[in-house]
């Protein structure tokens, strides 16, 4: 059993802070969602467990999609967003995602953000299942980069936002069936709780729940595992994208080759050198994800090969070079030449479409607590994430999270519920690194790009054998980081076991088709009531 907090802890014993917005995570979604609620007249503590700069948003290459050319339309710009998210998406968040998407990014500009342009207006690029050229991007690969130095400028200098560096968040408080704070750990191992009116989670994904990710080291699921604990509804989660093509290379860590680099012509072939995209998707190159991603597992698999090529060498070099200068010179490092060689790559674990569910104010089932970004499930991505709109739902959810909490009255002095006394066991942790390793090769074999009853099982009870851990006295970050994964990997392991068909981003072997009769239906889990599942209205 996942205990309810991760550390026992007298409320009375420990310093209090007050503050109006406690925003947890510095990615697009917390900076966004900390700059609006401050130019709202709200007191802001932004804590990180690391530092500004390290979220998955600076390493978005491609860049942000939105409604900016005049051929282009929230129409189509929904349409693509329905087709890729299966039949799962929320089609109310993917109307304000289209509609509230451009003035959010003029929002960016505003705030100091600089995005490519040609000729005097955007420069727009065209990526996977887009039917319109609608990407805006930074220094041509680098668009995170840009929009995160851009907006960590701008929180730095706000009188309201002040930041905490290298804290740890363990655990959200509540009273009375309300987020009313949290406990954390400072860099010196004391605790502390933070009271505030609104708690805003932005604390990105799980990437590092595999061995092989282009997410940061930081990327251990801790929001929705704190979420969890706390009492709110998880969903969605057995929705994993592996990106199709993260940079496979001796020495190298999984760098991401963007989509783009396909959305300009860049085409995939085995180690024998053939192409092989057709005799999966109409689409070739340009199909979703999750068909790109399993097309290249399966001639892994045929040619008993660790990766396949991406090859760009027919296209321009001064385009290349031009277009993907972050990525070029990255190859490069590793003797790898963008221009005239093949780029061995591999799919890794990139992206969750499903979290902590949310309203349509980013508002959780819990009150008071939110939640943006990577972290939250607006209903926007559905099975399957369409390439770019993650950057555009943080912030036209960050600027609705911040209109919301504007709204709420201070918070009423409640009970905060303790932690009951857990028993736990002085004994030390042996090897965390060790446990770690071993969560990630369970994943990777049972809960990855393929999936079977029998290996989810398997992995379900593999990891339910790590759970001791929760009976021992947790003190480093990286046990609670591990506490953290352990619990969404069990969420993520019992949702896909969950859910008999295939749809989007979750591939069931023995359940190969998608089945809208039954399977229509979000997959929702409690800490109480287990497994749920919730029907989708808008047939």
């Amino acid at each position: 059993m996942i205990p309810r907090y991760l550390v026992d802890f007298t409320i009375d014993e420990l310093p209090a802070v007050e503050k109006d917005v406690i925003v947890i995570g510095a990615g697009i979604a917390g900076l966004f969602t900390a700059i609006k609620a401050a130019e709202s007249g709200q007191r802001v503590l932004m804590i990180t467990k690391k530092s500004v700069l390290d979220s998955n948003t600076r390493y978005a290459q491609g860049g942000i999609a939105a409604v900016i050319a005049e051929d282009d339309s929230p129409a189509y710009h929904r349409q693509d967003t329905l087709i890729a998210g299966a039949g799962l998406c929320a089609h109310d968040a993917v109307n304000l995602l289209v509609h509230e998407g451009p003035s959010g990014v003029r929002d960016l500009v505003g705030m100091g953000t600089q995005f490519d342009r040609e000729n005097g207006s955007y420069a727009l690029t065209k990526e996977g299942a887009h039917s319109q050229r609608r990407i805006l991007h930074a220094n041509g690969d680098a668009t995170g980069y840009e929009i995160v130095r851009a907006l960590s400028e701008k929180t730095l200098s706000h009188p309201n936002i002040e930041e905490w560096d290298d804290h740890f968040v363990l655990d959200l408080l509540t009273a009375d069936g309300e987020c009313c704070g949290v406990l954390l750990q400072k860099p010196d191992g004391q605790r502390l709780i933070v009271r505030g009116k609104a708690t805003v989670l932005s604390t990105g994904g799980a990437g590092q729940l595999y061995r092989y990710t282009t997410n940061p080291d930081v990327a251990t699921g801790d929001g929705i595992a704190m979420a969890y604990r706390a009492g709110a509804l998880i969903q969605d989660v057995e929705f994993i994208q592996f990106h199709p093509t993260s940079l496979c290379y001796p020495g190298a860590p999984r760098f991401l080759i963007s989509e783009a680099v396909r959305g300009e012509g860049a085409v995939l072939r085995n180690i024998k050198g053939e192409r092989f995209m057709e005799r999966y998707h109409e689409q070739l190159e340009l199909a979703p994800r999750d068909v790109v991603a399993r097309a290249i597992v399966s001639e892994m698999e045929k040619t008993k090969s660790t990766f396949v090529y991406i090859d760009i060498t027919h296209e321009a070099a001064d385009m290349v070079k031009h277009r993907f200068p972050t990525i070029y010179e990255f190859c490069l490092t590793y003797g790898l030449d963008l221009t005239s060689d093949w780029i061995p790559v591999a799919p890794a674990a990139h992206y969750m479409m499903g979290g902590v569910k949310t309203d349509l104010s980013g508002e959780t089932s819990l009150k008071r607590l939110f939640a943006c970004g990577e972290v939250s499930s607006t209903g926007v991505h559905g099975a399957n994430r369409l390439a770019s709109n993650s950057l555009s739902e943080a912030i036209v959810f960050g600027r609705r999270i911040a209109g919301r909490i504007a709204e709420l009255p201070p918070l009423q002095a409640g009970s905060v519920e303790e932690s009951p006394d857990e028993r736990r066991s002085a004994h030390p942790i042996h090897a965390v690194v060790e446990k770690r390793l071993k969560l990630q090769k369970i994943m990777v074999r049972y809960v990855g790009v393929n999936r079977d009853a029998i290996g989810l099982v398997k992995g379900v009870e593999e990891l339910q054998r790590q759970l001791p851990i929760f009976q021992t006295v947790l003190t480093r970050r990286e046990e609670f980081e591990f506490g953290n994964m352990l619990t969404c990997a069990l969420l993520i392991a019992q949702a896909a076991l969950a859910r008999e068909e295939s749809r989007g981003a979750h591939y069931r072997e023995d359940f190969p088709e998608r089945d809208d009769l039954l399977w229509r239906k979000h997959t929702v889990l409690h800490r109480e009531h287990g497994v749920t599942e919730e029907r989708i209205d808008d047939v």
